[in-house]
């Protein structure tokens, strides 16, 4: 193959970062094992432009030419990849980067009093400091909604760090390459941990009371013994206990567990996988960082009960890259899992192995679409397949893949702890079990909540405190930016797939956003646009430019324009961006703003329908 390479060299530091991952290549540019077993390393594409990124803050050209020289990757392939991320950079930058969320909840807990203090002490966004190490940047939600106003600093040959809730100071500390701030306890993310009365907990139960750093401890509250259970009731066996459960799929979309299970199971082509999907980038969610910083033994067992009941002997979980915490426990509690035969060739001796691997996402919220992290994995940019066929066809590699998100996979120990027909008689009807809700933005208590199908809005909005600081609620956001809105006369309504869908409702992932009266509505919404359109991975004309047309729109409608004719633009987007987008975000990126609109939440909100149709 001939690759085009140029002139230029790594540096020696980006050498060593290349060496630490990939095997070293001949002069004449063909990889030493061979072109084959090169190109079947495309896989590490992602990793080895972290581990330049990781130790000098950036990827240069040289590092590339090295890159491509030792995977054979064409490099306007390999550049592609690397500008696809937003976490990757191909130009010099500084060493240590604070990335600032400026998002909804952190918009509404002093994220510009933040930025404002940044802007005075070290100068605008963006621009280096005088001795060119440091800078900081505005940055969509970081997942620490709970926490806001949140920051993560990138910082070169030096673990990344986060501060949370921040001050300018913490930022300076940071950028200086302080120390950063311990993290908070336990229940600040999980009030329910605290509160002597907190209930039945299955998924949460462990939070604040078993120490995540150690497999001993988790092992003397129970550990792995849903794992034995699981090799005692055999594949078959626990296939039926989850059909029996009537588990549906937590990330969203909420498809049946055991029905995805089963059809990789029984898929004839062999090798089968299983992936995690802990790339949560929507806006206001968390969940899967809490479980997996505070509870990371408990996953890894979902894992291989995962792997053991679909026939895969490997599994990947696709990590969200700025969780600095929950990568250094999963990686612990993975490597105290080998040592003690819990991962491996012959797993607790039972005679099926199962390993795991850990992948770090580079910035990209279109990876949290399962197709397009399967592309991720691969060494490809971040962007969905057509569907079908679907990954338990052809999945990671081409072969049958399960993927499941970090919520749906610890939820199945408790359906096997119980049993699959006792766990459907949890929550309601159609809608099984326990429910894990970010709750974040005006509350006295954000944090994550763990409750019944079929508790109400109000009764969580109770559980979590109130309005904060005397406020008066305008408006709940119910799963995310891809989600709907409730007015406050709505929240009684029942926090079930089946009541949402009645109502027209989206739980998604399971946020739970909370307005008072001094949120600025249509700010909010305009946040949300750009968000999707800086999200938007361009490969489809109907969300590349439909985001962009409806982020237009908006200002129009906030600057004054006509609402009959802009709500009426934006319903015709909407229904283009549906009906033809290749995947779920150009589906759902206007259905916040179509909400407010239709709510009346927005001084533009819906006119009668006459209006409407005279506009179309």
């Amino acid at each position: 193959m001939d690759l085009h390479l140029r002139d230029a060299a790594p540096t020696e530091a980006e050498r060593a970062a290349i060496d630490g991952l990939l095997e070293p290549a001949s002069a004449d540019l063909q990889p030493a094992p061979g072109g084959a077993h090169a190109r079947a390393q495309r896989h590490l594409l992602l990793p080895a432009l972290q581990a330049v990124s990781d130790a000098v803050g950036w990827v240069s050209e040289g590092a590339l030419n090295e890159i491509c020289r030792r995977l054979t990757v064409p490099p306007a392939d390999a550049h592609g990849v690397l500008s696809f991320y937003a976490l990757l950079s191909d130009r010099p930058r500084p060493a240590r980067v604070a990335h600032v969320c400026d998002d909804l909840a952190c918009q509404t807990a002093g994220a510009e009093e933040l930025a404002g203090d940044l802007e005075a002490q070290l100068g605008p966004a963006g621009v280096a400091s005088d001795d060119g190490t440091a800078t900081w940047e505005r940055s969509p939600c970081l997942g620490l909604c709970d926490r806001a106003p949140a920051v993560w600093a990138q910082r070169a040959g030096e673990p990344d760090a986060v501060a949370a809730p921040a001050l300018a100071d913490d930022v300076r500390t940071l950028l200086d390459g302080g120390k950063p701030p311990a993290p908070p306890p336990a229940s600040r993310s999980v009030p329910q941990a605290d509160d002597s009365a907190g209930g039945d907990l299955p998924m949460l139960r462990r939070v604040g009371r078993v120490d995540p750093e150690s497999l001993d401890a988790y092992r003397a509250a129970g550990g792995f013994e849903v794992l034995r259970r699981a090799v005692d009731l055999g594949p078959d066996g626990v296939l039926r206990e989850l059909t029996d459960s009537e588990l549906a799929g937590r990330g969203g979309a909420a498809f049946p567990t055991g029905v995805k299970w089963r059809a990789v199971a029984t898929a004839a082509v062999r090798p089968h996988y299983v992936v995690a999907n802990a790339d949560e980038s929507e806006p206001g969610t968390f969940k899967d960082r809490v479980v997996l910083e505070q509870d990371p033994f408990a996953f890894i067992e979902a894992m291989i009960i995962a792997g053991y009941t679909t026939g895969s002997e490997r599994g990947y979980v696709y990590l969200r890259g700025e969780y600095p915490l929950a990568l250094a426990r999963l990686d612990s509690a993975i490597a105290q899992c080998r040592d003690r035969g819990l991962l491996g060739a012959d797993v607790l001796g039972a005679g099926f192995a199962f390993d795991l691997e850990v992948r770090r996402g580079a910035g990209a919220y279109i990876c949290g679409e399962e197709t397009a992290l399967i592309e991720s994995i691969e060494g490809k940019r971040g962007e969905p397949r057509n569907k079908p066929p679907f990954p338990t066809q052809v999945g990671l590699f081409g072969q049958p893949t399960a993927v499941n998100n970090v919520e749906t996979l610890v939820a199945i120990l408790d359906v096997l702890a119980r049993g699959g027909p006792e766990y459907a008689a949890r929550g309601s009807p159609r809608s099984s079990g326990t429910k894990l809700f970010c709750v974040s933005g005006c509350v006295a208590r954000p944090g994550l909540y763990e409750v019944e199908f079929g508790v109400t809005v109000a009764e969580l909005l109770e559980l979590a405190g109130g309005i904060a600081d005397g406020g008066e609620l305008q408006a709940i956001l119910l799963g995310g930016a891809a989600g709907t809105f409730l007015r406050p006369e709505q929240i009684d309504l029942p926090l079930t797939f089946e009541d949402a869908r009645e109502a027209k409702q989206a739980l998604g992932s399971g946020v739970v956003m909370v307005f008072d009266d001094r949120v600025d509505l249509p700010a909010m919404l305009q946040r949300i646009a750009a968000f999707f359109r800086d999200e938007s991975c361009g490969q489809c004309v109907p969300c590349r430019v439909g985001t962009v047309r409806q982020e237009e729109s908006l200002a129009r409608l906030v600057a004054g324009g006509d609402p009959v004719v802009e709500v009426g633009l934006l319903d015709e987007l909407a229904r283009v961006m549906a009906d033809a987008s290749i995947c779920g975000l150009g589906h759902t990126a206007p259905s916040a703003l179509r909400s407010a609109i239709d709510q009346q939440l927005v001084p533009w909100g819906r006119h009668d329908q006459a209006d409407g149709e005279e506009a179309r």
